[in-house]
């Protein structure tokens, strides 16, 4: 069975070891010993042990509280994913362990090096010392030889072993950023020039990769215990939670703390003489927090569980009986990071306003260059032409994507911040920030659905307005552009899964409850994987399909993290495997996903037309966006009522449906009301764009609207015979010969923007000149 394990192990440990470095020699090292025993009579406060085969030693730097004394044996088990491979006992005085022959009651801190035999050393497979983040113990129990309690256990301690490999790289966390964040600049790049369907295939799939990224991070958040290799893993993507360690910002941080009346910890600083216990669930935390004190005498037993009380509920660093601490969940993930946990909250959120702030510089900035270059003559005037008359409006719109981007991650941290209470000033900006992205959001959702109901009772199509008009689709198209038109209110329960998830992960840090944010996580992916897969909500298949991918991917994550939680006491075998496998499978899939990202981003700067790669969407949106961009002057009327209120080409500013100060009642409204079709089935007629009491042609009150046959011949209103529409009479008197070229729709070349002989008339359609 050991052959059976080891040979799959193997092969991906040579896998592994292409993405790391290689150290000088191999080791097992251990930072911690672990109390595994009621009433255990030998306890740690520091454990740091590191075993070199090269030269059979083992270096031991332990400070230990003992309550035994006699004569002991040790009981040497090592384990590696459940699987027990090496069962000894050790005699203390067979060693040469001073000070553990006979062992006596005190403290007893001990430095020296214990030699490691070769047969001992032949035991050990090679792959311990090549597999990524190994998930190995040593447990050992100590039994007395003389006296009453001979042949009984009297201590117990354990060890994790690592080997000094982990799936934890500075490369993925650099690499994973800088594709996510080049793909949204991308599709920011692609759509100034105009290539509106690729770039919102390409942001729709950035952002969704960002979002599992993120998902990746939280199941490192929750309480629930990991296998090595999982919180390996999941730490590669903490980046996107904002919690990345600046040495002079940690400083920084907890001089705020202090100064707005914090009490910041210090773990970092007692490394030397403290060691921290990572990965304990937190009802176990709190059986070895009560084992340590029912050892103390009377007269600290009551001070030190008001203390551990506190900390358990309010802080999170517990500290045991022997000195050392016990650090879960959200504490985990910041004493990984090389962060303290009270600094933890600053950190995410100072990185979040430092990527608003850059972004904000960035856009400003290349307006200012694209400015330049067109001034220099270096640029055609006609390149980002929409970017850059309306920018503001864009940079709008691209801050609130940072909002949105930054939901789940500043929800979390905020939430958390309400049960740590670092200081007055931390309080006061979990608050602001929480509550205010929660509005900011929550008002531009309602936003963007009162545009799709107005788009639905004007045009009865919500895709009209919502993609037609630029200042709705810059500033409001970061919570509809990846959905398809009828859709756009999938963002409200997207918002809803991201805020109750946010709360599970904060607000179960504490006691028992890894199973129930494990069993929180099953319900909340198994809703959103039902609601992709039934409504499909994205713009189009593949983008449907990239999503409930990852939705299954969530699913099948909270499965594992159940499993992780050992409710269902399976032996620790099965979830050491079930984490390999959690590892393999995701990397893969993230792997996958980032391939697909680069090759369709590469493709989309490569290619002349990256729109032509991409079916139009049913929501027939591309057509909207064209009419409102690319044909800026559809007709002859659009043409002279852009002359006339002075529009600037590609952006048209008399069509924001959305402004600010704009409700359901405001002028804009009413003008698309007027135009919309009247009860004999025919469009108002247009008003002079000077004047707009006074009608753009003057009207016969006899005259009725003009009436063609099935073949778009028009019926002449004196003789009531159909003739030929070119040589109908012009709206401005005399006959259409008479008219110049660009107004006769003739077959030769007419100035950009007007209507040729082909185009419907505006009064055929009906529904003005919309």
């Amino acid at each position: 069975m050991r052959v059976s394990l080891l040979r799959p192990l193997a092969a991906l440990a040579s896998l592994a070891t292409f993405a790391q470095p290689i150290l000088a020699e191999p080791i097992l090292q251990s930072n911690s010993l672990n109390t595994c025993q009621e009433n255990s009579g030998f306890t740690a406060s520091l454990f740091n042990v590191i075993f070199t085969p090269n030269n059979n030693t083992a270096n031991v730097d332990i400070v230990a509280v003992s309550s035994i004394q006699g004569s002991v044996i040790f009981d040497v088990s090592i384990s590696a994913y459940g699987y027990q491979i090496i069962r000894t006992k050790v005699n203390p005085c067979e060693a040469g362990l001073a000070g553990l022959c006979p062992m006596t009651a005190g403290k007893i801190p001990l430095n020296f090096n214990l030699p490691v035999g070769a047969d001992a050393i032949k035991q050990i497979p090679g792959i311990a010392y090549t597999f990524p983040d190994l998930d190995a113990k040593v447990k050992v129990f100590i039994n007395m030889t003389d006296g009453p309690n001979a042949g009984t256990s009297v201590a117990c301690v354990e060890a994790d072993i690592s080997n000094g490999k982990t799936v934890d790289l500075v490369g993925v966390k650099w690499a994973t950023a800088i594709v996510a964040c080049l793909a949204l600049t991308s599709s920011a790049m692609v759509s100034g020039l105009g290539h509106y369907n690729a770039a919102s295939h390409v942001a729709a799939n950035a952002l969704s990769l960002f979002g599992y990224f993120q998902a990746q991070a939280m199941i490192g958040l929750t309480a629930v215990p990991l296998p090595p290799v999982v919180m390996a893993w999941t730490q590669d993507f903490q980046w996107s939670m904002g919690i990345i360690r600046v040495g002079f910002m940690q400083d920084i941080f907890t001089w705020y703390q202090r100064a707005t009346g914090g009490t910041p910890s210090h773990i970092f600083d007692s490394l030397t003489t403290v060691s921290v216990q990572v990965e304990k669930r937190s009802a176990e935390l709190m059986n070895l927090a009560k084992r340590s004190i029912a050892m103390m005498p009377r007269t600290i037993v009551e001070p030190m569980a008001a203390i551990m009380k506190r900390d358990l509920i309010k802080r999170g660093n517990i500290q045991t009986g022997s000195g050392s601490y016990l650090v879960f969940g959200i504490q985990r993930v910041a004493f990984r990071a090389g962060i303290e946990s009270t600094n933890l909250f600053m950190t995410g959120l100072t990185f979040f306003c430092i990527f608003v702030v850059i972004v904000t510089i960035c856009v400003a900035a290349f307006k200012g260059i694209l400015e330049l270059l067109v001034k220099q003559r270096r640029m055609k005037s006609d390149k980002f032409i929409e970017f850059r008359n309306g920018w503001f409006t864009v940079l709008k719109g691209i801050l609130f994507r940072m909002t949105l981007i930054g939901f789940p991650q500043m929800t979390i941290l905020c939430l958390w911040e309400f049960t740590q209470n670092d200081s007055a000033a931390e309080m006061v900006l979990a608050v602001f920030f929480l509550f205010g992205m929660i509005a900011t959001l929550g008002w531009a959702a309602t936003k963007v659905i009162r545009i799709a109901r107005r788009s639905v009772a004007m045009h009865r199509n919500p895709a009209y307005i919502l993609f037609s008009d630029p200042q709705a689709l810059n500033k409001w198209g970061f919570l509809y552009v990846q959905f398809r038109a009828s859709a756009y209110y999938f963002i409200v329960p997207s918002l809803g899964y991201i805020f109750v998830k946010g709360m599970f992960v904060a607000f179960a840090q504490d006691k028992n409850k890894g199973i129930i944010q494990a069993v929180g996580f099953i319900l909340v992916e198994a809703a959103a994987l039902i609601a992709a897969s039934v409504l499909r909500p994205w713009m189009d298949k593949s983008t449907n399909s990239f999503n409930i991918a990852i939705c299954v991917m969530n699913f099948l994550n909270s499965i594992f993290l159940l499993i992780f939680t050992e409710v269902f006491n399976q032996p620790p075998l099965v979830t050491g495997v079930v984490g390999v496998v959690l590892w393999i499978a995701n990397a893969a899939f993230a792997l996958v996903l980032l391939i697909m990202l680069i090759v369709t981003t590469i493709i989309v700067f490569f290619r002349d037309n990256p729109d032509g790669r991409y079916t139009y969407m049913a929501d027939d949106r591309t057509s909207f966006m064209k009419s409102q961009t690319h044909l800026t002057t559809t007709t002859e009327l659009d043409a002279l009522g852009a002359t006339a209120r002075g529009d600037k080409g590609g952006y048209k500013h008399g069509l924001d449906l959305d402004d600010d100060a704009e409700s359901i009642s405001s002028d804009s409204v009413r003008r698309q009301t007027e135009r919309m079709p009247a009860a004999n089935g025919y469009g108002n007629p247009p008003r002079s764009p000077a004047d707009p009491a006074m009608p753009l042609f003057p009207a016969d009150g006899n005259r009725s609207p003009p009436q063609y046959n099935n073949s778009g011949i028009l019926r002449n209103q004196t003789s009531g015979h159909f003739q030929d529409r070119s040589a109908s009479p012009s709206p401005y008197g005399g006959a259409s010969s008479n008219l110049t070229p660009a107004f006769r729709g003739q077959n030769n070349a007419s100035p950009a923007g007007f209507r040729s002989q082909n185009s419907a008339s505006p009064w055929q359609r009906g529904a003005g000149y919309d």
